[in-house]
């Protein structure tokens, strides 16, 4: 019976494609967490801000003997029907979830723009990610797991270097 040593690789010098592989992976190494957190929470606020902006008929302007009044921003008229008809969340009203949704598609994104209280919003679009997935559009997962990559990133990491909360903690510790 024969048996055969194992191959061992010369230990001379690498190749000039091990090298350049090495290098490549040396520069990717060396992309700071903050640059990706940056990018991230720029995207991901992106996304849901303009799903927010579909919902609302903008700010409400009047004017009140001479002077401008700003109101807050209307429902769209087909919101709660959309609500309704398509996305039918099981326990919680159309009437209730449609501006709830509109709330928290510009609050959560503001805030995680601006790198306050990024985890907390970033799990709370998280969340809502994950009842658009199970119970609304099943079929989205493609574009749904990029944006729970995004947002689990964000609160595992944190918003990075560019953020209030990094202020924040730099003030108390």
């Amino acid at each position: 019976m024969t048996t055969t040593a194992p191959a061992i690789a010369p230990q001379g010098k690498p190749s000039r494609l091990e090298s350049l592989v090495r290098c490549a992976i040396g520069l990717t190494e060396r992309i700071p967490d903050s640059l990706i957190a940056l990018l991230g929470r720029f995207s991901i606020a992106a996304v849901f801000w303009k799903s927010g902006q579909t919902k609302v008929q903008g700010f409400a302007i009047d004017i009140v003997g001479g002077e401008y009044q700003f109101g807050m921003p209307q429902l769209s008229a087909s919101v709660v029907d959309l609500f309704r008809d398509e996305y039918r969340l099981p326990l919680v009203p159309p009437e209730i979830a449609a501006p709830l949704a509109a709330f928290a598609e510009h609050l959560f994104p503001l805030l995680i723009l601006i790198g306050l209280a990024t985890r907390f919003s970033a799990l709370a679009l998280l969340v809502m990610t994950a009842t658009i997935q199970l119970l609304v559009y099943p079929d989205a997962y493609p574009t749904h797991g990029v944006w729970a990559a995004v947002l689990l990133f964000l609160i595992a990491r944190g918003p990075g270097v560019v953020s209030v909360d990094r202020l924040i903690a730099r003030r108390f510790g």
